[in-house]
């Protein structure tokens, strides 16, 4: 077992795990309370650079995009119920001696699908987290469980790996959004329109 992060908290994967070189990013919750209508989060990873913004919209790895140009990061797929608890429900995979050297953080949000048509909001799910695996031996270095009441945000940043040196750590964000995915993308320069 990794090492559990409270919200802001960072720690060394490159300390934890000397070597690495590939992570997957592991994102997971269930429903607390449903309408009918499934609940449908959606992973995304965006490639900063130094002004804090996505070297360019193709650096937007999600659903519709999913892999960054250089393939660094690859989206798994689009999990469209998730909420199982067994497992992952979405993967995303950073090849970590591939990243480009502009890019000095990758940020994960997770948002709602269609949170305003279906009503849904972060306060309705429970057991959200983001875990980082080394893709080597499996072996989780880093976790972070959102306990935060977040009832009217329809995204969250949950986490991001970052470069400090020659290292790659990994900090537990857990801010939200009420603007869902669309705000977060806007605020790290993607071209929304």
């Amino acid at each position: 077992m990794g090492v559990t992060l409270a919200k802001g908290g960072n720690v060394s994967l490159s300390k934890e795990a000397p070597g690495l070189t590939s992570v997957a990013v592991g994102l997971g919750w269930q429903a607390r309370t449903t309408t009918g209508a499934d609940y449908d989060l959606d992973a995304s990873a965006l490639l900063c650079g130094a002004s804090g913004k996505v070297v360019s919209d193709r650096h937007f790895v999600f659903f519709n995009n999913l892999a960054s140009p250089d393939g660094s990061v690859q989206h798994t797929g689009d999990e469209l119920t998730g909420g199982t608890g067994a497992s992952d429900d979405e993967t995303i995979n950073v090849d970590l001696a591939r990243v480009p050297a502009e890019v000095i953080k990758i940020v994960f949000p997770v948002s709602i699908y269609e949170a305003d048509v279906r009503g849904q909001a972060f306060g309705q799910v429970r057991n959200a987290y983001i875990r980082v695996v080394n893709r080597a031996d499996g072996r989780e270095l880093a976790r972070y469980d959102l306990s935060e009441d977040a009832s009217t945000e329809t995204a969250m940043i949950f986490g991001e790996l970052y470069r400090h040196a020659s290292e790659w750590k990994f900090r537990a964000v857990g801010q939200g959004y009420a603007s869902g995915l669309r705000g977060i993308a806007s605020d790290f320069g993607v071209n929304v329109g």
